[in-house]
């Protein structure tokens, strides 16, 4: 095999461009631990996710418009704002409206099929794109560097041989299929990339059984020999995929026509494997471009024109696209999607009228066995900001990984992939029937009075269960827990006295068996 038809990435272990199909590369992710769990016992109900990455950082104030905050954001983003008369109104709040590019976001969440997570981020926000991208692929403190990815790890530990045996009879197709890259930084393992990228298949051996050529007793050779049999795996790979895109289908009309539409492309090719019969849980699409940090907007045409408009109509157009897909092909009620980003924009505009690298912003997951609504509260806006101050984070991103590995999958303990034990949101529908668990209606907190000076009395009710009421600090940092213990069905107060907490903005948070709702709380 010719070196030149590898490529290298993130300095570590060699991976390989997918083969071409509709002019885009497919990059078969092998069985790293965690993906063979994923379409194995764990999910036998052959569950998908699809991660969508809005790569350069996506202005959640723009996409998600707060209106109780419109005033005090029409002060210090009025050259970029879009304005009150055109933004378009959701289901059951008048607190929230979207983008009117979004339109076909907006049509979904009020058909109930989008789950909203407001101000996401991770304590500390680092603001370079790359460790940010870091943060969010290996699922690390901001202070803590990782060679390795949250889900490179689990797979790990599930699969120490790998890639030893695979692919194999029972798990023939690769695990996850990420669409136009190399495989990323979440997919390193402890010594290698737990995962493959397919080239062009005229360029690797055609092996058809595990044998290799005899390589020399050296670190050379041994590398050589793990090369060699990766490549035997990705010609398998290429066939399994080849077969279900000859197989699959598209029948939604919703599609812009080839190459209008990078991420719609991507989608159509993600719903035609899906009906082609490949059994992979995992599909990781990309759109780049959300770095706006000038001409966000077009000054001459309007705040609802330009840079940003075009990129979330093009988001919001290919999910509506797929979504109808998927239903015509009868798959939806299997298939979930999420939005992420590496981090948020500035609360304010800045003098090329666009924004900056910020912190906290909302994730979007979509589907039909989504519990729909909003998770979180709008973030609060001062009345005086400065040109860098951001959205502070409310949920952490693992929180969200943590929803989609345990009640979207079905992974009981994803605590082993994240490192630590993060709460789980109401996103997801049952894993096991794909019945509602009305997880909203279960909990109801409120604390009075808000803003507060020395005490403040919350009220929670529930149907019982083990609940834990903590407050933390913007940057997620638990201060103190207001109560911990078991407590029965109905409605229950208890007064909490602020002792060392500092004036400020905070967050109080209710977890009832797993189950969390997350609001603000001000000290003055």
């Amino acid at each position: 095999m010719k070196r030149r038809h590898f490529l290298q990435y993130a300095g570590a272990a060699a991976a390989w461009s997918g083969f071409k199909y509709k002019g885009f590369a497919l990059n078969p992710i092998s069985h790293a631990p965690m993906f063979k769990s994923l379409a194995g016992l764990n999910n036998e109900h052959n569950r998908v996710l699809v991660l969508i990455q809005l790569t350069g950082g996506n202005d959640g104030l723009n996409t998600l418009i707060p209106m109780d905050q419109y005033d005090q954001l029409a002060t210090v983003r009025q050259n970029i704002l879009i304005p009150e008369s055109k933004v378009l109104s959701l289901d059951g709040t008048s607190l929230n409206t979207v983008h009117p590019a979004f339109s076909a976001v907006k049509n979904l969440y009020n058909e109930g099929k989008v789950s909203i997570v407001q101000n996401v981020g991770y304590p500390n926000q680092d603001y370079s794109h790359f460790r940010s991208t870091d943060i969010w692929m290996s699922g690390s403190d901001a202070n803590e560097y990782l060679g390795t990815g949250w889900a490179g790890r689990y797979l790990q530990n599930l699969h120490p041989d790998f890639p030893d045996g695979y692919p194999n009879p029972e798990h023939p197709d690769p695990l996850a299929v990420q669409i136009g890259s190399v495989v990323s930084l979440a997919l390193m393992g402890n010594r290698l990339p737990m995962g493959v990228a397919i080239s062009d298949p005229q360029y690797y051996y055609q092996f058809v059984n595990d044998q290799t050529e005899p390589t020399p007793n050296t670190p050379y050779g041994q590398e050589l020999s793990f090369l060699r049999l990766v490549s035997q795996q990705a010609q398998t790979y290429y066939a399994s995929i080849k077969n279900a895109a000859d197989v699959g289908k598209n029948l939604s009309t919703l599609y812009p026509v080839l190459g209008e539409n990078n991420l719609a492309d991507q989608l159509r090719i993600v719903a035609q494997l899906i009906s082609g019969g490949l059994r992979t849980p995992i599909y990781v699409v990309s759109l780049d471009g959300f770095d706006t940090h000038s001409a966000q907007v077009n000054e001459t045409e309007g705040t609802i024109y330009g840079k940003h408009a075009d990129l979330l109509r093009k988001v919001s157009v290919a999910i509506g696209a797929f979504q109808d897909d998927l239903q015509l092909l009868d798959v939806d009620d299997r298939v979930a999607g999420m939005t992420f980003s590496e981090f948020g924009r500035t609360i304010a505009s800045n003098g090329s009228i666009g924004t900056d690298h910020g912190a906290g912003a909302p994730m979007f997951v979509f589907g039909k066995n989504v519990i729909p609504g909003i998770i979180g509260d709008n973030p609060m806006i001062p009345e005086e900001v400065g040109p860098s101050e951001d959205i502070p984070m409310e949920h952490d991103f693992r929180s969200v990984y943590a929803s989609a590995l345990k009640d979207w999958f079905g992974l009981p303990d994803p605590e082993t992939a994240l490192g630590h034990d993060y709460p789980i949101l109401p996103i997801f529908k049952a894993p096991s029937v794909g019945v509602e668990q009305p997880v909203r209606s279960k909990i109801a907190i409120q604390n009075d009075p808000n803003p507060f000076v020395e005490e403040t009395t919350f009220t929670f009710t529930s149907e019982g269960g083990a609940v834990l009421i903590q407050i933390t600090d913007i940057h997620g940092k638990v201060r103190h827990t207001v109560l911990e213990g078991n407590y029965p069905a109905g409605k229950h107060a208890v007064t909490y006295r602020k002792k060392d907490l500092p004036v400020g903005t905070y967050f109080y948070r209710i977890r009832v068996n797993g189950a969390v709702i997350s609001k603000k709380l001000v000290v003055i």
